[in-house]
């Protein structure tokens, strides 16, 4: 069975003071859905945010990490600094890290490997561009980003692997992704994992969306069969449509 989840990337906003006060207003909402519930602060509000939400259904994730375990990589953070503070789940591969700081496919394998070494949750993102997808070559790419980053893994990683697709020339380009082109991307990712894992495999993986997903849209789009949650971005930073979000299932 899988897992609906939806998860609030911060990205880098929200000091201390602000993380609090956002927290303080999830915690205030209601949840009337049976979606898992994440939130990837800023790094130095983790710990932080990690016991602020303690007790509570929130899972605090981190936003990206090193695939080495130590060493001179000034300003990066390992997998064991991550469990040591709480964390059990990171995002990799999100389109921002792939543009603005040239990770690519080899070196996103080598932080699966990292964390899932360390037993964390990965929560790997992946998308095409909006070139990929005027020339039609949006399966091409994604399918080439999800094979070579995660198809040297055995069958059992992927119970410890979720998905999130980006469709990166959706998001403030002013093109608008439809929740059918959604699903059919949906549709062809668990395709590829069926192709290559088989069908128990590929039914069992939570495949989320990332293509600015809003409480206007949410219900349409978690509505289709292969989309199992989504990735949130602006909308993740306001509490009331966060939760209407998830609710939306």
């Amino acid at each position: 069975m899988r897992k609906n989840i939806v998860a609030g990337n911060w990205k880098m906003n929200n000091d201390l003071a602000q993380t609090e006060e956002l927290i303080t207003e999830l915690k205030n909402q209601t949840k009337t859905s049976n979606a898992e519930v994440m939130i990837a602060p800023t790094f130095t509000n983790l710990w932080h945010s990690f016991e602020s939400l303690r007790q509570d259904d929130i899972e605090v994730v981190a936003q990206n990490m090193h695939f080495a375990e130590n060493g001179a990589y000034t300003g990066e953070i390992s997998a064991s600094m991550l469990k040591s503070i709480g964390i059990k789940t990171v995002i990799l591969g999100h389109s921002e890290r792939r543009a603005y700081f040239n990770e690519t496919d080899e070196s996103l394998a080598k932080k699966v490997d990292a964390a899932l070494a360390h037993k964390m949750r990965t929560i790997f993102c992946f998308g095409e561009e909006l070139a990929d997808r005027k020339a039609g070559n949006e399966e091409a790419v994604v399918g080439g980003q999800i094979k070579n980053a995660l198809f040297h893994l055995g069958a059992d990683a992927f119970k410890s692997i979720v998905l999130a697709y980006e469709p990166v020339w959706a998001i403030g380009t002013g093109e608008t992704a439809s929740p059918e082109q959604a699903q059919d991307m949906h549709a062809f990712i668990r395709k590829t994992l069926a192709d290559k894992y088989g069908k128990d495999v590929a039914d069992t993986v939570s495949i989320l969306y990332g293509g600015s997903v809003k409480p206007a849209n949410a219900q349409e789009i978690f509505s289709k069969p292969d989309v199992d949650g989504g990735l949130i971005g602006g909308a993740a930073l306001n509490a009331e449509d966060f939760y209407a979000i998830v609710n939306a299932f």
